[in-house]
């Protein structure tokens, strides 16, 4: 099935109900005076993540979504039905914004979650509700008013762990299959990945973590050239980054000069992700000899003077791969260690309540 990450639909909630204009009229009672029911509220539109769910295809059939309209107000003080809601099952991991106003309306992150994104009208008033001393029998009642209209940006970013970096070619795929079950397609040539792959790796019992394979940069890709920079949102929730460097390209290029122009598309598309842990994998080490490896590597590891881990494998023989997991789990670990350290020095009460302690 091909990955579609992105979509835009139209939904309509119901609109209101009308209220009523009627008069009780019952035997032996001259005067029975106004009542007309009020309209029924139409029916809203919500959005709910389903974990069953991997892409935004069906979106592709299907982009406007209505809800049911209110039913009017009737006689002897008879309210109108409420319209039904539509629900829309949505992929966890989708992020919605306003095509109109460019707002981000929320995010849909834990499966079963619920986001209203179009609010139903209100029913109108019937005319027992204009009933007065000086205005006994009213002929006025209120329509309903109209529900919510929208044009939804809906934009799919996977929630995995860590998220591989690197050049066409460098060997992502590779290494992806080589580290879990995911079968991504390999060639000899660059752009064989034309969409996002997820890939399970299991290192024993409550051992494993998500890691995304994106297809390959180039540089002017924050313009928009190559294939890349529409999937970089994808990393924009891993907590980790793997840069996948081609150790000795056939063409002769630079390898520090590479990884400089990766870090400058992740500038120039979100600063904040070169914050992030960012670790230097050099691939493709089984085209060295192996005396002449780790000279090369290091000589590399200089040039850029890079202080975070790096490490040096050969994702096709499968050599280094299960230590650089190895060092992912281990991380992923200690941030976890981390966490529930600084959650244990919080008072009880506000660890209850989920605050921030004051002062």
């Amino acid at each position: 099935m091909k990955f579609v990450d992105e979509a835009q639909i139209r939904v309509q909630a119901g609109d209101g109900g009308n209220g009523c204009i009627s008069f009780r009229r019952e035997k032996f009672i001259p005067f029975g005076g106004p009542d007309g029911g009020d309209g029924g509220s139409g029916g809203s539109v919500w959005l709910v993540a389903d974990e069953g769910l991997n892409t935004l295809i069906d979106f592709r059939h299907q982009r406007s979504f209505k809800a049911h309209r209110g039913e009017n107000g009737m006689g002897s003080q008879m309210y109108g039905k409420g319209g039904e809601d539509t629900t829309i099952r949505v992929p966890v991991g989708t992020m919605v914004t306003n095509v109109d106003t460019d707002e981000v309306i929320g995010d849909l992150t834990a499966h079963g979650q619920r986001m209203l994104v179009a609010q139903g009208g209100k029913g109108g008033l019937g005319n027992i509700h204009f009933k007065s001393s000086v205005n006994r029998a009213p002929r006025k009642a209120t329509p309903g008013t109209p529900g919510d209209v929208r044009e939804l940006k809906l934009e799919l970013r996977l929630l995995a762990d860590v998220g591989l970096l690197g050049f066409p070619n460098a060997g992502k795929s590779t290494f992806i299959r080589a580290v879990s079950a995911a079968t991504p397609r390999v060639a000899d040539y660059p752009f064989t990945t034309l969409h996002p792959n997820l890939g399970v790796v299991s290192l024993g019992t409550d051992q494993s973590f998500v890691i995304a394979d994106i297809p390959g940069l180039i540089e002017g890709a924050a313009e928009g050239a190559g294939l890349g920079i529409q999937f970089l949102r994808h990393v924009a929730r891993t907590s980790l980054l793997l840069h996948i460097v081609d150790i000795a390209p056939i063409d002769g290029s630079d390898v520090a000069g590479q990884v400089r122009a990766i870090e400058q598309e992740l500038q120039k598309f979100n600063p904040e992700l070169l914050e992030r842990p960012r670790w230097l994998v050099l691939n493709k080490a089984d085209v060295l000899p192996a005396d002449e490896r780790q000279t090369v590597a290091e000589k590399i590891v200089a040039e850029l003077g890079w202080t975070q881990p790096w490490f040096l494998v050969s994702a096709i023989a499968r050599e280094g791969t299960m230590a650089v997991c190895q060092q992912v789990q281990r991380f992923f670990e200690s941030q976890r260690e981390a966490s529930v350290e600084r959650t244990d020095m919080l008072p009880n009460d506000v660890r209850l309540r989920g605050e921030a302690p004051e002062g």
